[in-house]
């Protein structure tokens, strides 16, 4: 039977994102912005910590690692706290969390204390981007999920463009406390719209909180990645601060999985993982995070300490992966919507290879255009990767799954980041290490006095051996980006067979 034209029309005008989406929208842009800001921000400040607190790199480097430890966290509790208190009220919530930690954070003493509010800053953080999915999710409806993502990707690309420039801009002009400053003036906006936009919190009845899994999954998951992260610092993984807490941690985590399996409502619900659909975007999003992510600490640590630039002009340098993102992402979405994410990832996966396999070939001195359009082709593939990833995963969930589903994608995300993170941080300092002059000569960008005692021909050799450090430590990344390929082969290639009936399990969900 052929459907009525007007009948068509109005179909075309339900399938569109309205004005009500995009105000709310707005709003979870505007959290998520900060919370991703924070993360970029604060990489190219921490020479600066370093310098003002006088400590080492790798204990500076900690005010990065304590914010992603507290987001890990406070993650596993965002979906059942979602489902008791309502998501309104826990998004306000966590945005007060997030500012009175940013401004405990500009007042730090010194770098324990900075540490330590960057944790409490991190309480709020973690719960932002779960809780945002899950209110555009609902919101918009299954059916509109690829095109709401592309919207929430939006800060994905910001961070990692507006960051590294604002914090750079921040410190040269001001001062170092400023790059956390500026989230009070933001987080009472985005508090204020949230108390007017949101719908009013009607929270259903929910399950007893699962206690023990709670003293499993946050502890175990904190201790494991707290383990990982020491590696950079400890150099060797055979260290006592390495393995300790992550063989405690990565036990909790075991005892967990099958806590979790036996109980009706746990913390985490791992039986989602039986939905084919979120099981290989789960296996995608975990290689993809460890490469993207990893990969990400490289190109600014190049251009400052290989090629001497400041923050700011690292952070212009790189601008352009985000803005080839900036340009797919969109597009992606529409396309997710119609013909499913499969395809659209793996084009995505395979045109970020190629932009990552010619980073694996610079030098001390690349051309920057190239460095740059090298990028650019990167942001073009990203821009069809991550996004959809997460389409792919909560496209398909059924009643009462959305905000459990966006919590286990978020930890997968963050959890794989760092360890990608840290095993990329590993390799390089290895390298580095292992080339005659490559340190000393990174070292002559903050103090002439290394190249004077250098000499011309051996500060050439060594910005030579550490360009080459970074180049190899790019092909790591480069092959865990190609195996990615092998689990996004296996996502949808259609959109969901019956999205009407899925509409409807989400708008039940809340």
């Amino acid at each position: 039977m052929t459907t009525p034209p007007d009948t068509k029309a109005a179909d075309s005008a339900d399938d569109k994102l309205d004005a009500r989406v995009f105000k709310i929208a707005g709003v979870v842009v505007l959290g998520a912005i900060m919370s991703i800001l924070d993360v970029t921000v604060v990489t190219v400040a921490i020479p600066k910590f370093q310098a003002e607190f006088e400590t080492t790199t790798a204990i500076a480097a900690w005010s990065m690692t304590g914010y992603t430890l507290a987001l890990a966290t406070v993650i596993p509790l965002t979906g059942w706290a979602a489902d008791r208190f309502g998501t309104k009220r826990l998004y306000m919530a966590a945005l007060v969390f997030f500012v009175l930690g940013s401004v405990l954070c500009s007042q730090a003493w010194n770098i324990n204390s900075l540490i330590a509010f960057r944790v409490v800053q991190g309480l709020g953080g973690g719960m932002l981007m779960p809780l945002g999915m899950t209110i555009m999710t609902h919101a918009a409806g299954p059916t509109r999920i690829g095109r709401v993502m592309a919207v929430l990707g939006v800060p994905m690309l910001l961070g990692p463009i507006a960051g590294p420039i604002l914090g750079g801009w921040l410190i040269d002009s001001y001062s170092w406390p400023w790059i956390f400053l500026i989230n009070l003036p933001i987080g009472i906006i985005a508090l204020i719209l949230a108390w007017v936009v949101f719908d009013r919190d009607n929270p259903q009845p929910s399950e007893s909180f699962d206690f023990v899994g709670m003293l499993l999954a946050s502890p175990g998951l904190a201790a494991f990645l707290f383990g990982v992260s020491s590696i950079p610092g400890e150099g060797t993984v055979a260290s006592a601060k390495v393995l300790i807490p992550a063989i405690a941690g990565l036990a909790l985590l075991v005892a967990f999985v099958f806590h979790a399996l036996r109980t009706e409502h746990p913390l985490l619900d791992l039986r989602l993982l039986q939905n084919k659909s979120l099981r290989y975007a789960v296996l995608t999003m975990t290689l993809f995070a460890a490469a993207f992510f990893g990969s990400g600490l490289l190109l600014p640590s190049y251009l400052q300490q290989v090629r001497g630039e400041s923050t700011l002009v690292a952070g212009l340098l790189i601008a352009p992966q985000g803005l080839g993102a900036m340009l797919t992402m969109p597009i992606a979405g529409r396309l997710v919507d119609k013909i499913g994410p499969g395809k659209i990832v793996l084009t995505g996966i395979s045109v970020m290879v190629v932009g990552m396999a010619f980073l694996t070939q610079v030098t001390a001195s690349t051309p920057y255009p190239l460095l740059c359009a090298a990028l650019f082709v990167m942001g073009l593939g990203m821009g069809c990767t991550m996004m959809p990833t997460m389409t792919a995963a909560i496209q398909t969930l059924t009643h009462g799954q959305v905000a459990r589903g966006s919590t286990l994608m978020n930890i997968v995300n963050q959890t794989a980041g760092s360890i990608g993170v840290a095993t990329i941080s590993v390799v390089l300092t290895t390298l580095l290490n292992h080339r005659e002059f490559a340190q000393a000569a990174i070292g002559s960008h903050y103090d002439p006095r290394i190249a004077q005692q250098l000499g011309p021909d051996n500060l050439n050799a060594g910005l030579d051996q550490a360009a080459s450090a970074f180049a190899h430590t790019f092909i790591v990344a480069l092959v865990l980006l190609a195996i990615t390929l092998i689990p996004a082969y296996f996502l949808p290639r259609t959109k969901p067979k019956n999205p009407e009936a899925a509409a409807e399990a989400v708008i039940a969900a809340h």
